[in-house]
């Protein structure tokens, strides 16, 4: 049984902190688009990365290089930067079976963060959190 949107959006680190309000109002600018299984659906090296995915339903295959080195399913995610910045992709993703996923650029995600200053700020914090972290793992 694929995965609704909210619940989905609930589980992607970047999005973790905000309320199931601004989690279902968020959850409207995403778009269902299904890819068979074998379908390229971002490439490393793509100069645009402008659509940040959710995983409803099916499994992805990551590489880097050529290399595999995950394996996504559902409620997973990938693009998230591209949710903030418009960046050359850093890997590919491959439709390993068919794959449903929910979609949203990055023009729309700018329009929700600007229209609502309480989202911003939590966005801001998750993402000190994020990379405090991440540092902190690399100590």
């Amino acid at each position: 049984m694929p995965m609704n949107t909210v619940e989905a959006l609930g589980k992607v680190p970047l999005l973790a902190s905000l309320d199931r309000s601004h989690l279902e109002k968020l959850a409207q600018d995403f778009s269902v688009r299904n890819f068979d299984a074998g379908t390229v659906v971002v490439r490393q090296g793509d100069d645009h990365g402008i659509g940040f995915f959710v995983i409803g339903e099916g499994q992805a295959a990551v590489s880097v290089d050529g290399a595999v080195v995950s394996t996504l399913g559902p409620g997973d995610s990938f693009g998230s930067i591209a949710l903030i910045s418009d960046r050359v992709r850093t890997a590919t993703v491959s439709a390993t079976t068919d794959l449903q996923c929910y979609v949203m650029t990055l023009w729309d995600f700018r329009s929700f963060v600007q229209g609502d200053a309480e989202v911003a700020w939590t966005l801001l914090q998750q993402l000190a959190g994020m990379l405090q972290r991440q540092a902190a793992a690399q100590h």
